[in-house]
């Protein structure tokens, strides 16, 4: 399959990762590139920052920028509309899976 069609398709499911993790606890770029590596999906960090971004203009995300270690690290919480489209998203894909397999 061609792997621009892939992109596309993986789009959706890593904002919904991406959304249950910062409903979970407060996540950065950094800690949500190996949390997507480690179940298989190959993307760069070019690509995940403009996705946490366009969540966050969205509003789907809350972005809070912390000095760690004389950084800056930006922190994203899911928002309260991030928290109804995550419900939507999760009754959405228990719908697929149960007629996909």
């Amino acid at each position: 399959m061609d792997n621009k069609v892939l992109r596309k398709l993986f789009l959706g499911f890593i904002q919904i990762h991406i959304l249950h993790h910062a409903k979970e606890d407060a996540i950065y770029g950094s800690w949500m590139l190996e949390e997507l590596h480690e179940h298989g999906y190959e993307i760069s960090a070019g690509t995940l920052y403009p996705i946490l971004h366009s969540m966050e203009k969205d509003q789907l995300l809350n972005k809070e920028e912390v000095n760690v270690e004389g950084k800056i690290r930006k922190y994203y919480r899911i928002t309260s509309k991030g928290d109804v489209v995550l419900q939507e998203a999760r009754a959405k894909a228990y719908e697929l899976f149960k007629e996909i397999t």
